[in-house]
């Protein structure tokens, strides 16, 4: 392994840019935290259940239509970038764009022909196919700011990736809340699209800065990309079964239970799994170039694996605990008191968490060995279980029984993934990534029963007590990793 390469893939290294895409996170949240609080404020649990539906929807087709290329793009640019031919890195910029703007039209035709039955799949009263129609915009721009994306990301742009993280985050507050203000349920459809507007346009702006927009829809320029798509194939199916999922969860809440209950999910939804990604940012942008440069050593892979997953772990641990103790305030506070009911879920919810700090690093491994059937394989089987675990849980049990069956399948996911890498590569998690693990599902188990099982003082007493001791121990554990 070269220096440039012990260097990059240093705990110092990874804990820095962890850091950095996790401050970026840290300020899209609190601007999407004063977001949400306004919208749930304008309309309710019911018009954040609509909102929610209608999002989820978007985000499917995007992932259904768009071919991968926001993701497997990023490894043959970034080996042409690190060749230092201008040229060919150009040309292979023009296929990426040329690529992208075919996922768009795509896109723009699956709205179009499946919005009648998204509409059966997702509401049981009223007629809203036209609302899935109106989202071809959203899905268009999403589609092409992928590309502009892969781009930024292959071409290690890592400071204008974190600037136009802080940009998007801060148009999309100014734009959506007014409008909200005005129009009220109306102004749902045309904020998702003014939300892809403003993560394509300045992604297309920085881009161009570097490198000039051209496409070419010749019969070569199309051949040139057809690795990114067969790459990119896998990619789509699991991005697409799992966006999939998360609709058919929503559908499901509105079937059974009504459009509140889609709105109190989305909610836990948000602030557990979501707002994790103060963590979890860097993964895509830093990680998985990193993970790239050493496919070919499995030894060197299991080290870039547990590095990030024990500095994971660490910067989770402390957060996880802070997160289960304050839900039953920081839900009010972030929503409205209508969103109350959804706390307990919440909490069960969040200890989801444990597996996936676990489990994302690791599902890196396929891609980056080009293994894409694999990885659909096992992220496919994940969104089934999610489905079904989903499924019986809103039958028999409501939306309490839905955190339970997101903690299981996490699990399962968990040591699923484990087992395959070991058994296929011979990657396994280190003593330290293994300890790590105990150590974040002890003090988040141990702070979720004292919220379950005490009241008052006591409950908030062990929350905090658990907060603290785990950041402290998280503090010095990555002081002494940052100075090795």
């Amino acid at each position: 392994m070269s220096e440039e390469n012990n260097k990059s893939n240093s705990y110092r290294h990874v804990l820095k840019y962890t850091s950095v895409f996790g401050g970026a996170q840290g300020l899209n949240i609190l601007i999407g935290l004063v977001r949400n609080k306004c919208v749930a404020l304008i309309l309710g649990p019911s018009g954040m259940g609509l909102m929610s539906l209608l999002n989820t929807a978007a985000t499917f087709l995007s992932q259904a239509t768009n071919l991968g290329i926001s993701f497997s793009a990023i490894r043959r640019t970034s080996e042409i970038f690190d060749s230092g031919d201008r040229h060919a890195l150009l040309d292979y910029i023009s296929v990426i764009r040329t690529w992208s703007a075919v996922a768009a039209a795509l896109g723009a035709l699956a709205c179009l022909v499946l919005g009648p039955l998204l509409d059966t799949l997702s509401f049981s009263w009223g007629n809203h196919t036209h609302h899935f129609v109106l989202l071809t915009p959203a899905v268009v721009m999403t589609a092409l700011a992928g590309g502009e994306l892969a781009i930024l990301k292959g071409t290690r742009r890592l400071k204008e990736l974190v600037g136009l993280q802080i940009v998007s985050a801060v148009l999309s507050l100014l734009l959506a809340v007014p409008l909200f203000w005005l129009f009220n349920y109306k102004a749902i459809v045309p904020v998702i699209s003014l939300m892809a507007l403003v993560n394509f346009l300045p992604a297309l702006y920085v881009s161009m800065l570097h490198y000039p927009y051209h496409v070419k829809f010749t019969r070569d320029s199309l051949a040139k990309g057809i690795p990114i798509v067969k790459m990119g194939v896998a990619f789509t199916v699991a991005a697409a079964v799992a966006s999939g999922a998360d609709m058919l969860v929503r559908s499901l809440l509105n079937q059974y239970v009504d459009l509140d209950a889609v709105g109190l999910f989305n909610a836990a939804y948000m602030i557990t799994i979501t707002y994790s990604g103060l963590v979890f940012s860097s993964m895509e942008n830093d990680y998985f170039p990193r993970l790239s440069a050493v496919n070919s050593d499995n030894r060197l892979v299991a080290e870039v694996v547990n590095r990030q997953v024990e500095v994971t772990l660490l910067l989770m641990s402390p957060l996880l605990c802070l997160l289960i103790t304050t839900l039953p305030i920081a839900i009010p506070l972030l929503f409205s008191s209508e969103f109350l009911p959804v706390v307990p879920m919440a909490q069960t919810l969040s200890l989801a968490l444990c597996f996936k700090a676990v489990t994302l690093p690791m599902a890196y491994v396929n891609l980056a060995k080009g293994k894409s059937r694999a990885y659909m394989i096992l992220e496919c089987g994940y969104s089934v279980l999610f489905m079904l675990g989903s499924y019986f849980s809103v039958v028999w049990y409501g939306l309490d029984g839905i955190g339970w069956a997101i903690v299981i399948v996490h699990a399962i996911e968990t040591l699923a993934i484990y087992i395959y890498l070991r058994r296929r590569f011979g990657v396994a998690l280190s003593v330290q990534s293994l300890s790590g693990m105990a150590a974040i599902m002890l003090f988040a188990v141990v702070t979720f029963l004292s919220c379950r099982c005490m009241e008052g003082w006591m409950s908030w007493a062990v929350g905090l007590t658990m907060s603290a001791v785990s950041f402290g121990l998280s503090f010095r554990s990555l002081r002494n990793k940052r100075k090795a």
